[in-house]
């Protein structure tokens, strides 16, 4: 193993003054240079892959790659994909891991990309950061709210860590960065209801279960859930439907959406009290809280939740209509998604144009990459933030702030009682009541206790 590259982690651990040296500082470290620019292989940042199925093989290992990573790790539990990854990535010359402790332990590597399934984003986010390492993390980062508290903890313990989360859309300059910043400009007036349009989760049939393949290490693959039999469709690209490892869409295209309601939001996103209601429908009967069938798809496929602040705004996230966000305020209404951005206050900047640096105003200070490539403008932004040692736009307190609207969206779900007996999986949702001062669920021990999860041994997530 070379070792030699170690001297780029001094350079990371350096000031942004640092970054005017360049002669001697690499090129994704120069201040000078941008991350679209073609580096020499010698200067690129040392990556390793965690988690090498679709999304880092075809998006974010791609992107990384074309912007600045020379990628010399790569870890999975299926011993294929880490093949195919290596394959792909460095002609097979990246080392293969099955654990992800493994490759952290190595001091050559100075970022990495965390994209397991669901499940597994925080444990190895955690141990990143510890480890020393800057971290690009998948979305959503979390699985539970108690998690986002233990992330926010650990970064809080190592804040020299640059962390950012794969939520591209806040790097789409033209869409959801002018979308915010209509908003932060008044062009919309006071925001009175956000809608976010997220779509439902697929059918769904009794799976046979089997006998895992020999190339997949089953019982690692589960991580911290509860051992069950091997079913082909609870991994891959199958595992977000599945509460033991999901949130369901909720979590999927809610961490997206949800998340530019919240930027939108501000500082009202946090005031408290806030209340979760609405209605929904799962694929399959629940009980207190946990699937009655062990053998099917169980995120829901249907839902209505409101989550109303104590401004009096709400935040709705629902499976039908036109996916995208759309904002309501007293002077106009806009709606955005990865396609398009429209309404009166968009139709009004012909005559009105923003301010020059409204977009960069709205983007924490920094002008936006302008590309229509959200993933590849999220990457050289990562790789700006890391040359500059400054937070993400993506950072993980938003992050979390996200989620916590998701899980308790999915808490209530869980929760739901019956709307009728002639069929038990459609259900008006717990009604809840969370304070975000306190992160807690107020007068409900139920559902607060489906804040965290019991996690198998040795797989325990903590912040120590």
């Amino acid at each position: 193993m070379d070792h030699g590259a170690s001297t780029r982690r001094r350079f990371l651990k350096q000031s942004a003054a640092a970054a005017t040296l360049a002669t001697t500082t690499p090129y994704w470290l120069t201040s000078s240079s941008r991350a679209d620019d073609p580096p020499a292989k010698n200067d690129r940042i040392q990556l390793g892959i965690i988690g090498c199925g679709g999304i880092a093989m075809s998006v974010d290992g791609v992107q990384a790659r074309a912007h600045g990573a020379e990628i010399v790790a790569v870890c999975d539990v299926d011993s294929n994909h880490a093949q195919r990854a290596s394959n792909k990535f460095s002609g097979g010359k990246a080392t293969k891991y099955n654990d992800h402790r493994k490759l952290l332990e190595r001091d050559d590597i100075d970022a990495v990309l965390v994209a397991t399934p669901d499940h597994w984003h925080t444990l190895p986010v955690i141990d990143a950061i510890k480890a020393g390492k800057d971290v690009y993390c998948e979305k959503p980062m979390t699985l539970t709210i108690e998690e986002g508290e233990i992330i926010q903890q650990v970064l809080a313990a190592h804040p020299d860590r640059i962390v950012q989360v794969g939520t591209q859309q806040r790097s789409q300059a033209n869409l959801f960065i002018k979308a915010i910043a209509l908003v932060q400009q008044g062009r919309l007036g006071e925001i009175k209801r956000l809608q976010c349009a997220i779509g439902g989760t697929p059918g769904t049939r009794p799976y046979n279960k089997t006998t895992p393949p020999a190339n997949l290490d089953w019982d690692r693959w589960q991580g911290q859930t509860p051992a069950v039999d091997y079913i082909p469709q609870r991994l891959h690209k199958n595992f977000r439907w599945w509460y033991e490892y999901s949130g369901g869409k909720m979590t999927d295209w809610g961490a997206h959406h949800v998340d530019i309601a919240v930027w939108a939001l501000g500082e009202q996103a946090t005031a408290g009290p806030i209340t979760i209601s609405g209605t929904g429908k799962h694929p399959i009967p629940f009980k207190d809280g946990y699937p009655t069938v062990d053998n099917q798809f169980n995120t829901a496929q249907q839902f209505h939740i409101t989550s109303k602040l104590a401004s009096g705004v709400e935040l709705v996230m629902r499976h039908d209509t036109d996916n995208g966000l759309t904002i309501e305020g007293t002077k106009g209404r806009i709606f955005v998604n990865r396609g398009k951005l429209v309404g009166k206050p968009v139709d009004e900047l012909a005559e009105n144009p923003l301010p020059e640096d409204a977009l960069k105003q709205a983007y924490k200070g920094v002008e936006p990459y302008h590309g229509r490539n959200g993933h590849g403008n999220h990457w050289r932004h990562f790789f700006d933030c890391l040359r500059e040692r400054r937070e993400p736009i993506s950072d993980v307190a938003s992050h979390v702030l996200t989620l916590d609207f998701c899980h308790l969206a999915n808490i209530a779900l869980r929760l739901g009682e019956p709307i009728s007996a002639d069929d038990p999986t459609k259900v008006n949702c717990r009604e809840l009541t969370w304070d975000p001062a306190k992160r807690e669920i107020v007068g409900d021990e139920q559902a607060a206790g489906f804040v965290r999860r019991e996690q198998r041994a040795g797989y325990e997530i903590k912040a120590s």
